[in-house]
C-alpha cells in the first residue's frame, strides 16, 4: 500500500512534465497502430482471398492475355469445378482520383464467390441487362450510387466511354470482406471490341476455378499448366491468395519503409520516457538516500522507479489504444476509400499495449539501477 502511494505521488509530482510525457506516449501509441493497420490495410486482399480458388494467367506476363479457347481446356482438367473469365477494364470515373476496380467478368462469376452476397432479383436483373452491372456496397456508399443508376466510365485500356447501369449492390459477407468494385459482363466487353480492334476479341485476362479438393490446389495447378506447356501462351496457375500476395510484392519496399517508421517511433518515444525517468530519479537522491537510511532496500527503490514508469506508460498506452479505433474510421473517411478494409485489429492493439509494456520496462532500467546504488552519505550530504 505504502508502495501504491509512493509511487501516484512521485508521477503526480511534476504534473505538467507527466502530463506532456503522457500525451506523447499517447501519440506515439496512435501513430504505431495507425501504422500498423495501414500495412494490414495492404495485406487485406490477400488475407481476405481463399486457397480453394485458382487463378491462371500468362507465364509471362499479366499484360498479355489468353486465349478464350483455353477455357474448355482447363475444365477437362481433373480436380477443376466452376471456370469463369475475368478481364481487368481500368477505366476512369469522372476524375482519376477516383479510382476503383472494374472487371469484365463471365456470368458464373459469383458462383465462386460466396463471400458477395447478391440477391436473386438482382442477380437476374444483372443477367438479362447486356450493360447491366454489379457494384460493391463500399462503393456505393463512397459515390452514393443505387439500383438503377448510369455509371459513365472512361476506358483506357479499351478506348471510349462506357456506360452501365446498376443492377444490383453486392454485400460483404462479414467485414473483411472487400466490396468496392464493379463487375459487368465479359460477353458485353468482347463484343463491343470486336467490332472496334478485332484481333483483341476473344482473349481473357485471367481464369478464376474452383477445384474439388482445396488440398489438391497445388496439384490441380500443376495440370492445368501441364496443359499449355510449349504453347503459344504458357500458363502459371497458383492460387488466389499468392496471386494476390504478387501485387502486395511489388509494393514491399513501401511497406517496408512503414514498418521502419513506425519502430523509429517507439524508440523516439522511448528516449523521451527515459529522459524524463532519469530526472526524476536525479531530483530524488535525498529522498532515495533517506528511505535506505530508514531501512528500505535497493529493490524498493527499483520498484519505484519501475512502477512509476509503468504507471505513466499505462496510462499514456491506454488513450493511444483507446483513441485507435476512432481515428482509424475518421482517417478512412478522409482518404476516400483508398484502403477498403481498414479496420484496427486485436493483434494491432495487443502490439501497441507490448510496445507500451515494453518503453516503460527500458525507459526504468538504468534510473532505478542508479536509484537502487544511492549511497546513503553522498545523498545526504546535499541536506542543508
Amino acid at each position: 500500500m505504502v508502495l501504491l502511494k509512493l509511487i501516484t505521488r512521485n508521477a503526480l509530482r511534476h504534473r505538467l512534465r507527466t502530463a506532456l510525457t503522457v500525451l506523447g506516449l499517447t501519440i506515439a501509441v496512435l501513430a504505431y497502430g495507425l501504422l500498423n493497420t495501414v500495412v494490414d490495410a495492404w495485406y487485406a486482399g490477400a488475407a481476405a482471398a481463399s486457397n480453394a480458388r485458382l487463378v491462371t494467367r500468362n507465364a509471362i506476363s499479366l499484360v498479355f492475355p489468353l486465349p478464350l479457347s483455353y477455357e474448355n481446356r482447363i475444365k477437362g482438367v481433373d480436380g477443376v469445378t466452376t471456370v469463369a473469365r475475368s478481364n481487368w477494364f481500368g477505366g476512369v470515373y469522372r476524375d482519376p482520383k477516383n479510382f476503383f476496380a472494374q472487371f469484365a467478368v463471365s456470368d458464373n462469376y459469383l458462383d465462386l464467390y460466396p463471400e458477395l452476397v447478391l440477391g436473386d432479383k438482382e442477380r437476374a436483373d444483372y443477367v438479362r441487362d447486356r450493360k447491366g452491372a454489379l457494384i460493391g456496397r463500399q462503393l456505393a456508399t463512397q459515390f452514393g450510387f443505387k439500383v438503377g443508376d448510369v455509371i459513365p466510365i472512361k476506358g483506357t485500356i479499351f478506348p471510349g466511354t462506357w456506360e452501365f447501369v446498376v443492377r444490383g449492390i453486392m454485400e460483404g459477407r462479414d467485414e473483411s470482406t472487400i466490396t468496392r468494385q464493379l463487375l459487368f459482363h465479359w460477353d458485353y466487353l468482347n463484343e463491343s471490341v470486336r467490332k472496334t480492334s478485332p484481333k483483341r476479341a476473344d482473349q481473357v485476362g485471367i481464369y478464376v476455378f474452383g477445384v474439388e479438393n482445396p488440398d489438391d490446389a497445388a496439384a490441380v495447378s500443376h495440370r492445368v499448366d501441364a496443359v499449355f506447356k510449349n504453347s503459344l501462351a504458357e500458363t502459371l496457375t497458383e492460387t488466389e491468395q499468392a496471386f494476390q500476395l504478387g501485387f502486395v510484392a511489388m509494393s514491399n519496399q513501401i511497406i517496408a519503409a512503414i514498418r521502419v517508421v513506425s519502430y523509429v517511433v517507439i524508440l523516439i518515444i522511448m528516449a523521451v520516457m527515459a529522459n524524463a525517468m532519469a530526472m526524476s530519479a536525479r531530483e530524488r537522491t535525498v529522498e532515495y538516500a533517506t528511505l535506505k537510511a530508514l531501512g528500505f532496500g535497493p529493490g524498493f527503490l527499483a520498484l519505484l522507479v519501475f512502477g512509476e514508469s509503468i504507471a505513466i506508460c499505462t496510462i499514456g498506452g491506454a488513450l493511444g489504444m483507446l483513441v485507435t479505433p476512432p481515428v482509424a474510421s475518421f482517417f478512412k473517411q478522409a482518404t476516400g476509400g483508398v484502403f477498403p478494409v481498414f479496420r484496427v485489429s486485436g493483434e494491432t492493439l495487443a502490439l501497441q499495449a507490448a510496445c507500451a509494456f515494453v518503453v516503460a520496462l527500458a525507459a526504468a532500467i538504468i534510473p532505478a539501477a542508479q536509484a537502487a546504488r544511492v549511497r546513503i552519505v553522498e545523498g545526504l550530504r546535499a541536506i542543508g
